[in-house]
């Protein structure tokens, strides 16, 4: 068995792709448009996830975006997306400051939730061993659900 990835259906894909890419730090890997089906898919991956020239294919998040408008609920139903990153805390104030609520803050220094345009839970976590308990962080009370 091999995973290859995680759909999410998302609601505007120009807002999930300045969410995921831009913000976040996802690259697009791959897209499919069908006409038939009225649909788009999207795949992306984290950049320390790309494979080299000749490896197999790497894990991705598929955004599909139904161009028919439809209303999704339960996004939380669907769980979470998650992340090892490099340091919590600089990926989180970047977050911040590009107008991302931290739902979960880092106050543990390993982990964090923040929420997709669409309501999904992704989930950071530091890298490695915790990171020294620091503010603003250690005492920044959990904002919404995650």
């Amino acid at each position: 068995m091999e995973y290859l990835h995680t759909m999410v259906r998302v609601s505007d894909l120009d807002a999930s792709l300045d969410f995921y890419c831009n913000k976040l730090g996802l690259e697009e890997v791959s897209r499919y448009d069908s006409e038939q089906g009225r649909f788009t898919l999207v795949f992306l991956a984290a950049p320390g996830d790309q494979p080299g020239a000749g490896e197999k294919k790497t894990p991705t998040v598929e955004l599909t975006y139904n161009w028919d408008p439809e209303e999704y609920t339960g996004g939380r139903n669907f769980g979470h997306l998650a992340y090892r990153v490099e340091n919590i805390y600089t990926l989180c104030r970047k977050l911040m400051d590009e107008g991302v609520v931290i739902n979960r803050p880092p106050r543990d220094g390993h982990m964090a939730f923040i929420r997709s345009p669409d309501g999904i839970s992704i989930e950071l976590l530091q890298k490695g061993e915790s990171l020294p308990k620091q503010e603003p962080w250690a005492s920044m009370p959990n904002t919404g659900t995650w």
